[in-house]
């Protein structure tokens, strides 16, 4: 079986193209039975920053042609102009890196490891994974946590829109039960109101120039969608406002933002300017009660947390790297030489030499053939006694989704097998 992967994500595909291809589980486990029909197993993981098809098939070419006409089945033929695709090992490193969120629109993000198994328990109850992949999202499971235990990558923001967010949080001692306004709704805007929705807001309100694309992200992070027209109003009931848009001018004003700060009564206003050319005028943080901030406030801020984490996601990539090999080393085991079979067989071959030892060392008239043949049947005896245990144990594994079993095993008794490498 080979592993194949085809899909499209944040950096390939712009939203609207995502959106078309973001199934609810009825339909994913409608396509993965039927997908299953030709391929020997398949697993779909479809979020709002990705969707990406795992398959094992005898050929890749056979699965590849498969899964391109499911996607132009289900997003339109231009969805195939997004379109990656990873084979064989190359397949491995992305799923391991997708789950240890490497490959995230922001590196680290903890939700991602949470859709992967979602999707891969999805798989498993439709039945349409089984063994290789199975044993592949086991493997990168355990390498995803890995990641997050033994690395900082999880920590600290690395992008302007959670660097913002975290720049509210400590202005506000924390955002649980603030009221938000999001202006715009491109993958910034996007980026933005999911921090912020993780990080406990009351309320968040979205806002752009077309309504239904406003729409379209208040109800993918659970928000209420309003009118551009109630722009400035939008603003009294607000403790914190992000703008991303394309507008080239600013669309706030000393004098607009002013206008509301009566109706406020004095309460603070945090306002976040994540736009090029800048949304915010500069003079609006000569307010009173205002705190307004552009990029050019919060770079040196994601400057230095992106270096701090990109120290970590080299550690990262390293733990990938020796979970995969172990992976490989796996299944040449399986595959190749099992170490149920090498370790019988090393058994064997010590207490025969242990028979023969004995034999020499005792005078022929001392044996008897018989006696002969009942020594060499008793030290058979140990051996199958003794590794009756092991054998069933290691069977177990090998049926199962974790070798490491059977690397222990090859390890410890220094069986000549691809795993006596493995060392950590």
């Amino acid at each position: 079986m080979e592993i194949f992967c085809l899909g499209l994500s944040h950096k390939t595909a712009p939203l609207t193209v995502r959106e078309r291809l973001a199934l609810g589980n009825d339909k994913t486990e409608q396509v993965l039975k039927g997908l299953v029909d030709g391929l020997a197993e398949a697993m779909l993981v479809s979020t709002c920053n990705r969707v990406e098809f795992y398959v094992a098939a005898d050929t890749a070419d056979a699965a590849r042609e498969r899964l391109r006409a499911d996607v132009a089945g289900l997003g339109g033929p231009e969805s195939l102009d997004h379109l990656y695709e990873h084979r064989g090992d190359e397949a491995l490193v992305h799923l391991f890196r997708v789950a240890a969120s490497l490959d995230s629109m922001v590196l680290g993000e903890p939700q991602i490891l949470g859709q992967v198994k979602d999707a891969y328990e999805l798989a498993r109850k439709a039945g349409s994974v089984r063994g290789e992949l199975s044993r592949a999202c086991s493997a990168a499971f355990v390498s995803a946590k890995r990641v997050r235990t033994e690395t900082g990558v999880g920590r600290a923001a690395t992008s302007m829109a959670s660097a913002a967010v975290e720049m509210a949080k400590k202005v506000f001692g924390g955002l649980a039960g603030k009221r938000v306004l999001v202006v715009g709704a491109g993958e910034m805007s996007e980026l933005a109101a999911r921090h912020l929705k993780t990080a406990g807001v009351t309320e968040l309100v979205v806002t752009n120039r077309t309504f239904s694309r406003a729409e379209e992200l208040a109800a993918l992070v659970g928000g209420t969608a309003r009118p551009y027209e109630e722009l400035t109003a939008l603003l009294v009931p607000a403790d914190v406002v992000v703008c991303s848009t394309a507008s080239p001018s600013p669309i706030f004003t000393r004098q607009n933002v002013q206008a509301q700060l009566k109706a406020r009564r004095h309460r603070p206003l945090f306002m976040v300017d994540l736009a090029v050319p800048r949304d915010i005028d500069p003079a609006v943080n000569e307010l009173d009660q205002v705190y307004a901030y552009d990029v050019d406030d919060i770079q040196k801020s994601v400057a230095e947390n992106s270096a701090a984490r990109a120290s970590e996601a080299a550690k990262a990539e390293l733990i990938i790297a020796e979970e995969l090999a172990r992976f490989v080393r796996a299944r040449e085991v399986r595959d190749g030489v099992p170490v149920l079979a090498r370790l019988r067989e090393t058994a064997a071959q010590i207490a025969k030499a242990e028979v023969e030892r004995t034999f020499q060392n005792l005078s022929s008239e001392e044996l008897s053939d018989k006696a002969k043949t009942s020594i060499e049947a008793m030290a058979m005896a140990v051996v199958n006694k003794l590794l009756h245990q092991p054998t069933a144990r290691l069977r177990e594994t090998g049926a199962g989704d974790d070798f490491r079993l059977a690397e222990a095993a090859a390890e410890l008794f220094g069986l000549d097998t691809p795993v006596s490498g493995g060392k950590r």
